[in-house]
């Protein structure tokens, strides 16, 4: 259930496209990895062009209709989107230039400006006309570098350039990026006209020109993710600090995870990715990197126990101190690129842990991962992830509840755990008792006592929105549910943060979950943190606020329990995951068990706590470095001022920088491979 996923749908696959003036209509399809997931048609007719995105996936159904009126320079001056967000918010957004005054208004935004030169506006929601013509506005400007309304530069870049052949036809096409509109450059290819021809990043959705055989994906595919790694290979090499000698951080503070205290004044030795020493008193050695930590407290490094991995999503969660990360549904060829270039150190990025997403196959799978047909289909599945190394199975909303039991018997027979969204008609309860061993999102935990509702549908956040704060938290039908999930071990992974965004998100007004963090985002960016998802009619706004809080009592309700929690984001890398935890605290949850569920607590259920998940000798030296206290302060997480994975050294505020985002804390100076004099003995 990925946060801002029309964000990610429209940046992160530069789904673009435009008609020259000669042609009268191109016509797009988009692919899941198993079908025909939607379609985009563009019209042009002189001047004026139009387009209609239709996609759907799972419950969502995005629905959008743009026009406008092409001016000077390329440059739209007249422009209109109507339409539905995957969630059901409804679209508005209107644009015109006229005497030198851009003006811009919409269901979420609006704004004016005086501009004397070509500017291009970038709507907040488009299809793929807009997107397109931003392209021939760049191919049509003497440096291809364009300035942006409401703010901001695009500039573009040619990367690449293919011929294809089909039934005698030939076409080269040009792979381009355009930089400044989100993290990392956009990347698609295009023909000599500058008409989107196809993209595809290896994720959830390809897209190409109606036509042309699917076929032609693969070599396309191949090419621009070679050209996307490319460009994260070359930040890595410019930002991964390596010490190829010990790293000695001394007079630190550290946070003792299971002793829960804080110990003053540490000096912590590193050596060969390990930590070698723990001392009280200063630690004598030659040729190590020396990082003076005076005022700075130590923390394990953190884990994301719910992402869905793109490669960019490695240096995001670097900078905010998450080093571990379960994938929780991805598709097979995509993590396991990604788990390559984290592994071999070729882009940045910690551990992976990998979860095998399978769905039922219905007219709401989630094709992102593999749909069954039948029960024995799906234990062929689950023995297909076990032979690839997967350690767990996650299930969707479309299973059967009759298949659960044996499921998760076979699972469980093949070293593996089971974890999900509870099955459409059927309770959390009866998931449990059938064999799950964790539950997804804290909807599912409400829903639990709303009946059997069909929850492969927005049934499943209209109900919570409406309802949720109906339920009696102090029952005791919810005690002995909370109960028995901590009997039997169940680990619930709540994701409260997107809930709670999804719940209290209104138009034209910043997401409260991330109000603190947008002014340090690319403008392109935050623009997503605005506005609604649901379609919240007026009458339940209370509803909706109210049960928002509820989230946080059930997560009070949960921690009193003693159920074990795990802390994830399923939302924006690494920012989604602090507030999630900044969520828990204000919950109630003392902050030094908050920090467990992003440490020890993950290690443990992902039986990696051996070696990672606490500050021990011995163990990975996945290390975090704060100003402030989080023991005392949790927004003291977002303050990272070092990130040790091994010996590899990050500096936050240069990583930021790299990706157009404002650093939030200066890093800690180092100097690789310095010499000491301090003639101490270790404790």
């Amino acid at each position: 259930m990925r946060k801002n996923i029309l964000a990610a749908l429209i940046a992160a696959t530069v789904l673009t496209a435009a008609n020259s003036v000669s042609a009268k209509s191109i016509e797009y399809v988009f692919y899941d990895k198993e079908g025909i997931a939607g379609t985009e048609i563009i019209e042009q007719e002189g001047s004026k062009v139009s387009g209609e995105l239709k996609l759907g996936w799972n419950n969502r159904r995005l629905n959008l209709k743009e026009s406008f009126t092409i001016g000077d320079a390329a440059i739209p001056e007249r422009l209109s989107i109507e339409g539905v967000s995957p969630f059901g918010a409804p679209v508005s957004e209107e644009y015109s230039i006229e005497n030198g005054i851009a003006r811009w208004q919409g269901s979420d935004e609006h704004g004016s400006a005086k501009t004397s030169e070509a500017q291009f506006y970038i709507p907040k929601n488009s299809t793929l006309a807009v997107q397109a013509q931003l392209v021939k506005a760049l191919l049509a400007d003497a440096d291809q570098n364009i300035n942006l309304l409401p703010q901001g530069n695009a500039r573009l870049h040619k990367l690449d350039q293919l011929t294809l052949q089909q039934d005698g036809e030939k076409k080269t096409i040009y792979l381009y990026g355009i930089s400044g509109l989100g993290f990392t450059p956009d990347l698609a290819w295009y023909d000599e006209s500058g008409n989107l021809f196809a993209a595809d990043e290896g994720g959830w959705f390809a897209i190409l020109r109606k036509g042309w055989d699917k076929s032609h994906l693969e070599a396309l595919k191949t090419r621009q993710v070679a050209a996307a790694d490319q460009y994260l290979q070359e930040l890595a090499e410019k930002h991964t600090h390596t010490s190829t000698q010990p790293v000695l951080i001394s007079n630190v503070n550290l946070v003792d995870i299971k002793a829960g205290k804080l110990q003053k004044k540490r000096h912590v030795l590193v050596e060969n990715g390990k930590i070698a020493q723990i001392s009280k008193k200063p630690i004598k050695l030659k040729g190590a990197t020396i990082i003076d930590a005076r005022g700075h407290t130590l923390i394990p490094g953190l884990w994301d126990m719910h992402a869905h991995l793109s490669p960019t999503d490695g240096t995001l969660n670097m900078a905010a101190g998450i080093i571990n990360v379960r994938d929780i549904g991805n598709t097979h060829e995509n993590i396991s690129r990604i788990s390559g270039l984290f592994e071999s150190e070729q882009i940045i990025g910690g551990d992976l842990f990998r979860a095998g997403f399978m769905d039922r196959e219905s007219e709401n799978s989630m094709r992102m991962g593999k749909t069954a047909d039948s029960l024995e289909e799906a234990k062929e599945i689950v023995e297909w992830y076990a032979e690839r190394g997967y350690q767990q199975i996650k299930t969707y909303s479309s299973m059967e509840p009759e298949w659960i039991a044996p499921l998760a018997k076979h699972i469980h027979e093949n070293n593996m755990r089971l974890s999900g969204h509870i099955p459409a008609f059927m309770t959390a309860e009866e998931a449990v008792d059938a064999g799950f061993d964790e539950i997804q999102h804290i909807n599912m935990l409400f829903l639990n006592f709303m009946g059997k509702i069909d929850t492969r549908k927005k049934l499943r956040f209209t109900e919570l929105g409406e309802h949720g704060h109906e339920l009696d938290l102090n029952s005791k039908a919810v005690a002995v549910f909370l109960d028995k999930l901590a009997k039997k071990g169940t680990v619930v992974d709540a994701t409260t943060t997107v809930f709670s965004s999804m719940l209290l998100r209104q138009q034209g007004k910043v997401d409260p979950e991330f109000a603190d963090i947008t002014e340090h985002l690319p403008v392109n960016i935050q623009r997503h943190f605005v506005g609604a998802e649901l379609d919240v009619k007026p009458e339940h706004r209370d509803d909706y606020d109210l049960s928002a809080k509820a989230l946080l009592e059930m997560m009070r309700k949960l921690y009193e329990h003693k159920v074990t929690m795990v802390a994830g984001s399923d939302g924006i890398p690494g920012f989604t995951l602090l507030r999630e935890l900044e969520l828990y605290a204000k919950a109630g949850i003392p902050n030094i068990d908050v920090l467990r569920t992003a440490t020890l607590v993950p290690a443990q259920v992902m039986g990696a706590d051996q070696y990672t998940g606490s500050i021990e000798v011995g163990k990975n030296a996945d290390l975090v470095l704060l100003e402030g206290n989080p023991l005392e302060d949790i927004t003291a997480l977002r303050r990272t001022a070092l990130v040790l994975e091994g010996q590899n050294l990050y500096r936050p505020d240069e990583l930021y920088t790299a990706l157009g985002i404002k650093p939030f804390h200066p890093s800690v100076p180092f100097e690789l491979n310095s010499i000491t004099t301090v003639v101490a003995k270790s404790e």
